[in-house]
């Protein structure tokens, strides 16, 4: 899943949402769901359908995969927070997230090949790992040797998204700072995290 080459608007138009980690193109063009009978299909969903589809949403927009998923669940139901809240706050810490949300990428996908390719430092610090968590006060910056990088000067001059409110980005310094937690409320797309729970604790 974190490696997810395929038709990417297919999943938007399944999951019947945009995801803008996944790709910033959109499925407002062809709203339907894939296949044949896709505008036919109608009713709604079981409760483990719509429980699978909530989770689907968190594999796709941000590219991990099942087994990283399930730590993550493990590790947010240990918190003392709700697990719902923890689980979003933690998959929002990704780095290649961060990148992302900074404006340094158009997609995750794109964020976590900056990330694999060392152009960012945390804290003055080279780091390559896009699952490395960021915490409140780091400080993220875009290596002097990667400022010219065409990829990144095309996303900041267009950024899929505007940028949340618990970081703070300076464009000219290429740096980022974390000035808080994210909360639930920074996802960029409609997600039900209380189903999401649902669904792992009939599984783990």
């Amino acid at each position: 899943m974190a490696r997810y080459l395929g038709p990417r608007v297919k999943v938007l138009r399944s999951l019947g949402l945009d995801l803008p980690g996944l790709t910033s193109k959109s499925m407002q063009r062809r709203p339907a769901r894939p296949g044949q009978h896709g505008a036919k299909r109608k009713g709604r969903k079981s409760d483990f359908g719509r429980q699978l589809s909530e989770k689907q949403k968190i594999r796709y927009n941000y590219g991990i995969g099942e087994k990283q998923l399930r730590r993550l669940m493990k590790e947010a139901r240990r918190s003392k927070q709700a697990t719902g809240e923890k689980l979003g706050e933690l998959l929002e810490r990704r780095l290649d997230n961060v990148v992302f949300r900074a404006g340094y990428a158009r997609t995750i996908p794109q964020a976590r090949q900056l990330v694999n390719h060392a152009h960012f430092t945390v804290n003055g610090r080279k780091v390559d790992v896009p699952s490395f968590r960021v915490k409140e006060g780091d400080t993220i910056t875009l290596r002097t040797k990667s400022e010219n990088l065409g990829v990144v000067a095309e996303s900041l001059e267009s950024p899929t998204l505007s940028r949340p409110d618990w970081i703070d980005v300076d464009n000219g310094k290429k740096l980022t700072q974390v000035k808080s937690l994210p909360t639930v409320e920074s996802i960029p797309f409609e997600l039900d995290l209380q189903a999401v729970v649902e669904y792992y604790s009939k599984r783990m």
